[in-house]
């Protein structure tokens, strides 16, 4: 049974509903066990002890003001080169430690496009196995601006609106670990079967079961 701990603290996309929407999926139909660690407040503390015995780690928080003994839990998570999955704001996921961004997803968030037109994706990575049996779908958040990403990174999904082309999704190692980002992960996004599967495989990926 593979154990996944997810950190819940984006409140502007109501990451607990989302992440709870996520949890009863994936324990459904993947032999996975999901622990949710849900912040209340962006000065909440909550413990992260569990860490030390996920296999997985989702993040999908917002400029948390964490510091101190959990912050640097969660960075020796990440030094540690173990399995890391990133959804929307986790860009930008503690206040006290932005470069997460860079060194660990790879990314480089410089904010988003306004509330517009539905975001067409567009499949760059047709092969991998994130991919596999992933219908194509539209998303409906805001487009985020990721225009310096880092050469090691592999594009799997670009998102396009009538004026704008971003990377939305991709992959990297980091420290030996497999890492996947996407900047999906709009509340009606979870209302997707193609984007839960999606999010499943990328578990599945960067755990080596897939």
């Amino acid at each position: 049974m593979l154990k996944l701990c997810m950190l819940s603290g984006s409140f502007e996309y109501d990451s607990e509903v989302s992440l709870n929407t996520f949890k009863r999926y994936i324990e459904k139909n993947y032999p996975i066990q999901a622990n949710m660690i849900v912040y209340k407040s962006e000065d909440d503390d909550p413990s992260l002890e569990v860490l030390d015995d996920a296999d997985v780690l989702l993040v999908y928080t917002r400029r948390l003001n964490t510091d101190g003994a959990s912050l640097k839990r969660f960075q020796e998570y990440c030094g540690a080169g173990r399995p890391i999955v990133g959804v929307r704001t986790a860009s930008h996921a503690y206040q006290n430690w932005l470069e997460f961004d860079k060194v660990v997803l790879g990314g480089d968030y410089q904010g988003h496009y306004g509330h517009g037109p539905t975001v067409q994706l567009e499949t760059v990575a047709t092969e991998h196995p994130i991919l596999e049996g992933i219908p194509n779908f539209e998303s409906y958040g805001s487009l985020y601006k990721n225009p310096m990403l880092r050469d090691d990174t592999t594009v799997l999904l670009m998102g396009r609106t009538d004026e704008q082309t971003e990377p939305v999704a991709w992959t990297r190692i980091h420290n030996g670990g497999r890492v996947c980002y996407t900047s999906l992960g709009h509340q009606k996004d979870f209302e997707l079967d193609a984007f839960l599967r999606f999010l499943a495989n990328s578990v599945l990926w960067v755990s080596k079961h897939i």
